[in-house]
């Protein structure tokens, strides 16, 4: 493999679950050059991997704008034109580690000769030159893309998510929080929010967390998120002294500076509580109608689900929306495994300190 294309275009999640995958292919061919295929917005969360030569932006906005206006032959011209800037770069290998069709359709578009499909679904394996049957671990993180490497020959140690930060993004993460008073490894980062509802914990929980954070040990609650759940994260604040709210007020890297200069993450089923993961802050996570994963893969980083037999349920709830799988965890439970995420970091710290004394 010289020219290598990765095709993984959207979640956050995912993407931060992809990411060891991209260091793993490095290690392999050195002297390759890797592009990612990815939505615009998103690709800053991936600008700053030393890994990664190249990010292709794929205007799916632009080309569903065009078809919802029926400008059909500019759509055409896009797509050709698209396709084009794809084919130019003569990719030998393209890998399509999203399975859909579409992203085995932006395989195909690239005109590499070998495509290489992982689970291939929605008829997608059609347009592969391979397919790597779905496989890995269940329960642990990033492991369908660990099976991948594998199948592939990588070096599968040490598979964990990764993330990088460009200093610039961490310059402005700074200033946002001297901004509030605030200093890396004082504050606790909050991700309350998905896209979906029956991924939420309680605003009454969130609320009685962040007083407790800030009284145990001394941790600000910063809480993030997108435009759209600026209110909610002012109510959550409102409830917590010291407590800010900057859901809206970021960039997807810069939160995700935040992110890695947290002394806490605590959050749901999300990409920015994912990130904690990748970037070693300790990190807790609630689980409820979903179940990415029960193991993180380090010590300072813990999974709570409850297990009740309705979870998970994915997007077909059967609760009625009371949703008793996240709603059932209490603040008290949250703050026994900050407890302990706390004092596996601590202890790691003192390791280093002693190896380097």
């Amino acid at each position: 493999m010289n020219r290598i294309l990765l095709v993984r275009t959207s979640a956050i999640g995912d993407l931060v679950f992809a990411s060891p995958f991209v260091a793993a292919l490095r290690r392999r061919y050195p002297d390759a050059h890797i592009a990612w295929l990815v939505e615009p917005g998103l690709d800053g969360l991936l600008a700053a991997d030393p890994c990664i030569d190249e990010l292709i932006l794929w205007p799916k906005a632009e080309w569903k704008r065009l078809w919802r206006e029926r400008r059909l032959a500019e759509l055409r011209r896009a797509v050709r034109a698209f396709a084009a800037t794809l084919k130019a770069r003569d990719f030998d290998t393209a890998i399509d580690m999203q399975s859909l069709f579409k992203s085995g359709w932006l395989a195909w578009l690239s005109g590499a000769p070998r495509r290489i499909g992982l689970g291939s679904r929605e008829g997608s394996r059609w347009l592969m030159t391979e397919v790597v049957p779905a496989g890995g671990t269940p329960g642990q993180i990033s492991s369908e893309y660990r099976h991948l490497a594998r199948h592939l020959g990588l070096d599968t140690d040490h598979f964990l998510p990764r993330l990088a930060v460009a200093d610039d993004n961490t310059r402005k993460a700074r200033a946002l929080l001297a901004e509030h008073g605030l200093a890396p490894r004082r504050y606790a980062v909050f991700a309350p929010f998905t896209t979906r509802p029956q991924k939420h914990w309680s605003e009454d929980g969130w609320q009685a967390l962040a007083r407790r954070v800030r009284e145990e040990f001394g941790l600000a609650a910063v809480i993030l998120g997108g435009p759209s759940e600026r209110e909610a994260a002012r109510r959550i604040a409102l409830a917590a002294p010291g407590a800010v709210a900057l859901a809206g007020a970021t960039s997807l890297p810069e939160a995700a500076a935040l992110v890695a200069q947290a002394g806490l993450v605590i959050g749901v089923d999300t990409g920015l509580t994912h990130m904690g993961s990748a970037f070693g802050t300790p990190t807790v996570a609630l689980f409820g109608s979903t179940r990415p994963y029960l193991d993180a893969g380090r010590p300072d980083a813990r999974v709570i689900w409850l297990g009740l037999a309705c979870s998970p349920c994915r997007r077909r709830p059967s609760c009625g929306g009371s949703h008793d799988c996240l709603h059932d965890i209490h603040p008290g439970r949250v703050m026994d495994e900050a407890r302990t995420v706390l004092a596996h970091q601590a202890q790691r710290r003192g390791h280093h300190k002693e190896k380097a004394a």
